[in-house]
């Protein structure tokens, strides 16, 4: 049977709670077995309108005969049971689910992107996923989750500016630069 890694989060209501039970719930559903489930962790919101109250973060790893689709319509399911209303994107939510990787699928289509097109590069995503999958690999990379998560503890902070002649890239990166005291690196044309 394929492996899913899901990711699971929530910053509103009893957030403990209804990670457990989106976990019991998944567990419940045919062809749904939950083999690993990490720690939940605290975490800072990313994105989204300021002031929001801080997650609770972690991931599952479930062994499933359903196809990714039906996977993912499983997700939206518990999400929808257990009061998640969609709004604006990356604003509070009681509940959410991702689907981050299905095997080694890579898939594209209006509603549904695998592997998930954020996970790489996420903290909040990638420390409790390492935790339950660390040798899951990310097909597009081909590094597992824990090599994405220890470039991610290891690798430069970096600020990078795009636009064209005359936007003001190079303003606001002297600007930063001087406020951070960081170093400046220019592409030369």
């Amino acid at each position: 049977m394929p492996t899913c890694l899901i990711g699971l989060g929530a910053n509103l209501g009893n957030r403990c709670d209804t990670l457990d039970r989106a976990a019991r719930l998944l567990a419940s559903r045919p062809n749904v077995r939950v083999l690993r489930a990490s720690p939940w962790r605290e975490t800072a919101p990313v994105g989204g309108p300021p002031g929001q109250p801080p997650y609770l973060n972690g991931a599952l790893v479930l062994d499933t005969a359903l196809a990714p689709e039906a996977v993912l319509a499983v997700l939206q399911q518990v999400e929808n049971e257990l009061g998640r209303r969609r709004g604006d994107r990356w604003s509070p939510r009681a509940i959410d689910l991702d689907l981050l990787l299905y095997d080694q699928q890579r898939r594209e289509t209006s509603s549904l992107v695998l592997p998930h097109p954020r996970m790489a590069w996420r903290r909040f995503v990638l420390e409790p996923a390492a935790e339950v999958a660390g040798e899951m690999l990310h097909p597009t990379t081909g590094w597992t989750v824990a090599q994405l998560l220890g470039h991610l503890n290891t690798a430069h902070q970096y600020v990078a500016f795009a636009g064209g002649i005359g936007s003001g890239k190079t303003f606001w990166a002297n600007r930063l630069a001087e406020a951070c005291q960081a170093a400046k690196v220019f592409e030369r044309p």
